[in-house]
């Protein structure tokens, strides 16, 4: 039993996304025939760039031009926002290349908000969009408030942390007591050379 390709499925939706948008395929056409692959912690695919701007799997031969890789806990807050790109993708390889699916990748939300505005109409198919981007990004926003409430704890209930107000006076404080201490240094030194 032959298993299927792993990166056929994503080819093909790509594909239907790109369908009607010509100037996605245009932006791709220098880049015919190269090969891209992306790692999503352990799975991943790779695929080529075909003569009409499309996206076939990789052959097991083609040499690899651009390598994307994408943590997969980052995957919900990239697929939320892909605008933010450079900081999620690393990208080993073809910097031009790389461009050209960053700039398509930052179209998403709009490719996404057309097909449901197609099946759903254009009030409905907006709602939709937007409802999933907020579900994409909750994650990243509950992790977010997590993290400064257990901060605004340990600092205000816990006594465990100091403001940073706190933490700045304690340094001038510091720095005072070290200039105060140079300075007894110094006159104790004075002192020694008159007695002897």
């Amino acid at each position: 039993m032959r298993w299927p390709d792993p990166a056929a499925g994503p080819a093909r939706l790509a594909n239907r996304a790109l369908a009607d948008q010509a100037w996605a395929r245009e932006r791709l056409l220098p880049f015919a025939g190269r090969t891209f692959a992306l790692r999503l912690g352990v799975a991943g695919g790779r695929w080529t760039i075909a003569a009409d701007g499309s996206f076939t799997p990789a052959a097991a031969d083609a040499a690899t031009d651009l390598r994307l890789a994408l943590s997969p806990l980052a995957v919900p807050a990239f697929l939320a926002d892909p605008a933010r790109w450079n900081e999620f993708v690393r990208e080993d390889g073809d910097a031009g290349f790389g461009g050209a699916l960053k700039d398509i990748a930052r179209t998403l939300p709009w490719l996404v908000e057309e097909a449901f505005a197609r099946a759903f109409g254009a009030v409905a198919g907006q709602r939709i969009a937007d409802a999933g981007r907020h579900l994409l990004a909750l994650p990243e926003y509950v992790t977010r408030k997590l993290g400064d409430s257990a901060g605004s704890y340990a600092r205000d209930e816990a006594r465990l942390m100091v403001r940073g107000s706190e933490a700045r006076a304690l340094r001038d404080d510091i720095a005072a007591v070290a200039l105060r201490v140079d300075a007894l240094a110094a006159r104790i030194d004075a002192l020694g050379a008159r007695s002897a």
